[in-house]
């Protein structure tokens, strides 16, 4: 009776140990498999078993993951404070490398992407910044996918997403803006006043080499003529007078023939 309880106890115990022996990857994830404090294989995605007490498996997504830079305080190279935060997207190649050669891979992103992003701001000034946030967001990417590609992590996009200054730069800027806008508003005005003066002189150049100033202005004299006026004084061109003397003349010679 005694050697039949031991069996059945034994059987359950084995029994327990094969239960508690399988484990379950998903097709987005791999298991690091440890024996003993070594590293041996890496695992899945499927059902498969391990020793129990002896294997230990730590499970690593390899989907693309997000981190959330908090926001903080940089300088910019002309030495003006903005508040600024960014995400990293990132994603794990090599499942080993991520748990054997950094003890948290995230935690390590993210000091490593606060730290760039201090750095890269001061590299640049202001107007820099707000203009072309893409070279920023390259030289970050560079800096990070540089230092993770040791850890088998591939940080695929930086980019920044928050950025605020202080409350006198907000006035200044807008003051800035307005002032360049003004700027432009007299630029085109010139430009319009130019060309209408272009016009102009070419018009009066081609009325006069044609005759037409002078038709133009015996039009002038007959609208105003209709008018209910008493006294209207006109100044007549000098050419109108010798234009005038010489329609005359051609008239007498005519006649005299």
């Amino acid at each position: 009776m005694a050697l039949n309880e031991f069996i059945s106890i034994g059987f359950a115990l084995l029994f327990i140990i094969l239960i508690l022996g399988f484990r379950k990857v998903n097709e987005y994830e791999r298991a690091i498999n440890f024996r003993l404090g070594r590293f041996t294989s890496i695992k899945g995605p499927r059902v498969f078993w391990i020793i129990p007490f002896i294997d230990k498996i730590v499970v690593v997504d390899l989907r693309v993951q997000v981190i959330d830079i908090p926001k903080q305080e940089a300088i910019t190279k002309d030495n003006v404070p903005a508040f600024i935060n960014a995400v990293v997207f990132y994603s794990i190649v090599d499942p080993a490398k991520a748990i054997i050669k950094v003890q948290n891979y995230r935690f390590a992103i993210m000091q490593l992407a606060q730290t760039t992003l201090r750095s890269a701001v001061g590299e640049v000034e202001l107007d820099e910044l707000l203009s072309n946030r893409e070279k920023v967001n390259t030289h970050i990417l560079e800096v990070l996918d540089e230092a993770t590609d040791a850890w088998g992590i591939d940080c695929k996009r930086v980019e920044i997403k928050d950025l605020e200054l202080p409350e006198n730069m907000k006035r200044a800027m807008a003051k800035q803006a307005e002032s360049e806008r003004e700027r432009r508003s007299r630029i085109i005005l010139a430009e319009g006043e130019m060309q209408a003066s272009s016009k102009l002189a070419e018009a009066s150049k081609i009325m006069a080499e044609s005759g037409g100033i002078y038709l133009r202005l015996l039009q002038t004299i007959q609208e105003i003529s209709q008018e209910n006026t008493s006294t209207v004084i006109l100044p007549f061109p000098a050419d109108l007078t010798g234009l005038s003397g010489n329609m005359i003349e051609s008239i007498k010679s005519s006649m005299k023939k």
